[in-house]
């Protein structure tokens, strides 16, 4: 609950700061205002809901035991601390406070990753599910690790290279070897379960975690030496994206016969669609910003490519995962307050249905204008998205409390009992 109220308050900051100062974002993007809100976007909303997600996905899909101790309130802690302080110092462009911002988010991530891989070793987990966890925690640590040496740098300049491929570097391990990794080998056992369909398994699942991770490995290394050899390890990411994709489409093909009760369309998978072309459409920018050489259009381009890979697909996805997720854990939490006798609201019936139409139409016109104005640096129409997406995230965090409510209450009946 925690993880999943500083990841929604860093995504209506973000959206916030876009409505508002739309201009400030304009144009070329490694900038204070711009480098803010990614990592609002980046650490709050997405790691942050990872890493709540994981108290919910453990027992539920993982079948796996993660019970909240003392590590797991210091891990939320140290990420929320380094959180606040490394987007305030890129507000106030005081780089004095980056080191040990980047360094507490770094801690709080490391706890996090240790609680979760000693439960992982257990038989119940897929190994090729398991691997896609732990080689995302180990990448989030290089680039936690990195992220503090360009807070440094900042300050005492030390970093041999170009300063803007070292943060290209940082930036792609981050976003494939961890957060992609990770959406990946999740999405593996909760796909089947948003769908319906069986649940994966095979050599693709392994494949698709060696190629992630040969990828985000070799771009991180050849970006840090501008080596020519980006483009081949651009392609193997490209090669593991497409092997998870087949996955996917391996599920629609093999569907189980949905509950009567659910209702169509299916918010999740309104969500889910987008992503996934938005995953598409940032694999063909990115093997053209590898092979192609620089132009006047290339910055362009580059925007494009973040702005669908982080928000398009990352920041999108996570929405379709928590509208499944959040009510099946409220529901486990009803049945348990009427000490697992009933009868409680069904996971369906939870959210407001209008509301969620709302978020998913908000989502479908809000990306296309961002990543629109993005491009073309076109201000009305950055600020036009920042205030739609603003709607949707401020009416999703409503939904939020809406449903998990239900896991607060206490029926009549648990209580006379």
């Amino acid at each position: 609950m925690l993880y999943l109220a500083l990841a929604h308050g860093a995504l209506l900051l973000a959206f916030a700061a876009v409505a508002r100062d739309p201009r400030g974002i304009a144009g070329f993007f490694y900038h204070p205002r711009m480098l803010g809100i990614v990592h609002l976007v980046t650490l709050g909303w997405i790691t942050g809901s990872i890493l709540g997600t994981l108290y919910i996905v453990a027992p539920m899909a993982l079948r796996i035991s993660l019970p909240a101790k003392w590590a797991d309130y210091l891990a939320f802690a140290l990420l929320a601390i380094g959180v606040i302080g490394m987007v305030g110092h890129f507000w106030i462009e005081e780089y004095g406070g980056m080191a040990w911002s980047a360094g507490t988010a770094g801690g709080g991530i490391l706890v996090a990753g240790i609680r979760a891989v000693g439960p992982l070793r257990s038989e119940r987990v897929e190994p090729a599910v398991r691997a896609h966890v732990l080689l995302a925690f180990l990448n989030i640590a290089g680039a936690a690790v990195m992220g503090v040496l360009l807070a440094v740098q900042k300050v005492h300049p030390f970093l041999p290279g170009y300063t803007l491929t070292n943060v290209y570097a940082h930036a792609h391990l981050a976003a494939i070897g961890w957060a992609t990794m990770m959406v990946v080998g999740i999405a593996y056992r909760l796909l089947p379960m948003v769908l319906p369909s069986e649940m994966p398994r095979g050599g693709r699942l392994w494949a698709s975690a060696v190629l992630l991770e040969a990828g985000a490995a070799g771009l991180f290394v050849c970006l840090l030496l501008r080596s020519r050899a980006v483009a081949v390890f651009a392609v193997l990411v490209v090669a593991g994206i497409a092997i998870f994709l087949s996955v996917v489409a391996t599920m629609l093909r093999h569907r189980r016969p949905r509950p009567p009760a659910i209702r169509t369309p299916d918010p999740a998978v309104l969500h889910a669609a987008p992503a996934l072309l938005s995953l598409v459409l940032a694999c063909v920018l990115g093997l053209w910003l590898a092979i192609a050489p620089v132009t006047a259009s290339t910055p362009a381009i580059a925007t494009a490519y973040g702005a669908l890979g982080l928000v398009g697909f990352l920041a999108q996805m996570i929405v379709a995962m928590k509208g499944r997720l959040l009510p099946t854990f409220a529901w486990y939490w009803a049945m348990a307050n009427t000490n697992y006798k009933g009868p409680v609201t069904p996971p369906h019936e939870m959210p407001w249905r209008p509301a969620q139409l709302i978020v998913v139409g908000s989502w479908w016109t809000g990306l296309p204008l961002l990543v629109w104005g993005l491009a073309s640096g076109a201000v009305p129409i950055i600020r036009l998205s920042g205030w739609v997406l603003l709607l949707a995230t401020a009416l999703d965090t409503v939904q939020a409390g809406y449903i998990l409510r239900h896991a607060y209450t206490k029926p009549a009946i648990a209580q006379g009992a």
